[in-house]
């Protein structure tokens, strides 16, 4: 019998050709998938009986620029079973020359905000985003302050009231 988790059976199973790798570490399952099918596979996490993994904890960007990994960026989404007190961990890879990525939202209303976080950081855009726009910085703010690349000093546009 194989110490693999259920969750990463299934995934394997139903997704041969679009997981890229799994593994555990103390109890802690993720899956690396081809972001192509991200929302399928979301979705199948989400509505298969044997899962259910209902409740989107997180969602966050990763920027492996000083890792000289390619590609550059990982969207990693953290998702709970309330049903089977299981958590997963998915990780989906994304190119810096084409930063987009299918939008969780008609999955999980909260991935509205956690995206909109990820793009105004990151600089990734979320295809399917209903309001896909700056969360944490201003505007007229030029960049993406949680890319590595991003120019700590770098000078923004003034902001203020207008007269």
């Amino acid at each position: 019998m194989s110490d693999e988790s259920l969750t990463l059976q299934l995934l394997k199973e139903q997704f041969p050709d679009k997981i890229i790798e799994t593994h555990s570490y103390r109890g802690d399952d993720t899956a690396i998938v081809k972001k192509e099918a991200i929302l399928e596979v979301l979705k199948f996490l989400k509505e298969d009986a044997r899962l259910k993994y209902n409740f989107l904890m997180d969602l966050a960007g990763v920027d492996y620029l000083t890792y000289k990994k390619d590609p550059r960026f990982e969207v990693v989404y953290h998702l709970y079973s309330l049903e089977y007190n299981r958590r997963v961990r998915i990780k989906a890879p994304v190119d810096e020359d084409d930063p987009v990525i299918d939008s969780a939202t008609p999955l999980w209303e909260a991935a509205n905000w956690y995206e909109r976080e990820v793009w105004d950081m990151f600089g990734i855009k979320f295809r399917g985003h209903p309001n896909l726009k700056r969360l944490l910085m201003y505007e007229e703010f030029v960049g993406h302050p949680l890319r590595k690349d991003y120019p700590i000093n770098k000078r923004q546009p003034l902001i203020g009231p207008k007269i």
